[in-house]
């Protein structure tokens, strides 16, 4: 039978065609392949609408195929928009979110089960607290209703230690969108995707950088030629899809700060002896910085601190004419 590794933006990167018992777990499982129960497939975590990771899937069927199995690997490297991607996204999160509420609920009817089962236990001992009658005819039946009864708050303490933390995991899925949403998260979603950007267009282009100077004076360079061949399309295709979700995201903290989620702060508007408001307090500004401001430490030390502008919740220029 033939195994299929295959990677699609819209479901990531899958293995069909495995079967129990055939091996191939231990082998997958190496290549940091993971088992996904919801779906009955080995496959890479977070690989959905991610570049395929070409190098462990080789290395994945490479390994198969030393076993072996029949391999055949199907790759699919386009791009879906990044509209499509988030609400895609959403509809999973929202899913999820009501898959763990209704094991929450499951949880917290069956915590209300094992109190009930502890209450009848504790209520089937003789009332008063009545010790035990050692050789009396009692003396085993009493024993043992102490014990059903130690049982059973076991059981309900457990059962209410499960329901706390199916809760917990919905309330922490329920927030998921929000907090992929937050407008700190979505500016730092743009400068780590600007950044990835600028290292692929210096790999693009070939560069010179200086590592380090000798103590003659003499620098030590590390020199790359522009990216060809196969690697230049990559980089090429990439950048392009990189592009797409830096428009989004971009668009998106515009619609945060026309709304007044966030401000749009920098040097051009936060000056020295204004006040910020960082995480509920305010601080006076001592210097503004290319991306962040220096105020007192929040701890309350003789340093300073720093914050980058888009941390920043609030601002209260100086009356002082500048």
């Amino acid at each position: 039978m033939t195994i299929t590794i295959t990677h699609t933006p819209t479901d990531g990167t899958l293995v069909e065609g495995t079967t129990r018992g055939d091996g191939t777990n231990t082998i997958l499982r190496t290549a940091g392949f993971r088992w996904f129960r919801t779906l009955g497939q080995w496959g890479i975590a977070g690989s959905r609408d991610r570049d395929p990771q070409r190098v462990r899937i080789e290395q994945a069927a490479a390994a198969l195929r030393a076993a072996g199995h029949t391999v055949e690997v199907i790759i699919d490297d386009t791009h879906r928009d990044p509209a499509t991607v988030e609400a895609d996204r959403a509809t999973r999160a929202r899913d999820r979110a009501d898959a763990l509420a209704a094991t929450a609920d499951r949880r917290r009817d069956q915590a209300d089960a094992a109190w009930e089962a502890d209450r009848r236990a504790t209520a089937a001992l003789p009332p008063g607290g009545e010790p035990i009658k050692i050789g009396h005819h009692s003396e085993h039946r009493h024993r043992r209703g102490i014990e059903k009864a130690q049982q059973a708050m076991g059981r309900a303490v457990a059962a209410e230690r499960d329901a706390g933390e199916a809760a917990r995991r919905a309330d922490v899925a329920s927030r998921a969108t929000d907090r992929r949403y937050n407008p700190e998260t979505v500016k730092n979603r743009i400068d780590g995707l600007e950044a990835e950007q600028r290292a692929d267009q210096r790999e693009l282009d070939g560069h010179t950088r200086t590592l380090f100077t000798t103590g003659d004076g003499t620098k030590v360079v590390d020199s790359r030629t522009p990216a060809t061949g196969e690697r230049r399309d990559l980089l090429t295709a990439r950048m392009a899809a990189r592009a797409e979700d830096i428009a989004y995201w971009a668009e998106i903290r515009r619609q945060q700060i026309a709304a007044g989620q966030t401000g749009d702060y920098s040097r051009d508007t936060i000056h020295p002896g204004d006040q910020v408001l960082y995480r509920g307090q305010w601080f006076t500004v001592r210097r503004a910085n290319p991306k962040t401001v220096s105020i007192p430490s929040i701890v309350g030390g003789s340093w300073t601190d720093t914050i980058g502008y888009h941390k920043l919740t609030g601002h209260r220029p100086t009356s002082t004419p500048r």
